[in-house]
């Protein structure tokens, strides 16, 4: 009889042992993906018009343009745009999650890249 249950026990074992060492291997590959806020890169030149352009007026020149703009900030030309720009007041509030710009919130990542891609591109009108 005690022969029969260290037969059996013995088998258990070995059966859990076997499913264990089967499990195991029986892996995934893993792919890596990119991340879900990774932009791909923009390798267009980005010009004020259209692009720049609609993302001011979509966003800023509601309270940035007009006869009486926000802080004496106009962003409705090309000029006053890229000037602000080129002090670095443009890009550095559009960025600044503490105190953003638009005050509803940050742009959007996508249209903050279009502005920095336009920076880096040398401020491109047409």
């Amino acid at each position: 009889m005690k022969s029969i249950f260290q037969n059996k026990l013995a088998s258990i074992v070995i059966a859990c042992l076997s499913l264990t060492m089967y499990l195991s291997g029986c892996t995934k590959a893993i792919i890596e993906e990119p991340a879900p806020n990774a932009l791909p890169a923009l390798t267009q030149t980005i010009r004020y018009n259209p692009e720049v352009q609609n993302i001011m007026f979509n966003h800023c020149t509601t309270c940035h343009g007009g006869n009486n703009p926000s802080a004496g900030l106009d962003l409705t030309t090309y000029q006053n745009v890229r000037q602000s720009t080129e002090l670095g007041t443009l890009n550095q509030r559009i960025n600044d999650a503490a105190n953003p710009m638009p005050q509803s919130g940050l742009l959007p990542p996508s249209e903050r890249q279009i502005i920095a891609k336009w920076i880096q591109d040398g401020f491109p009108e047409n």
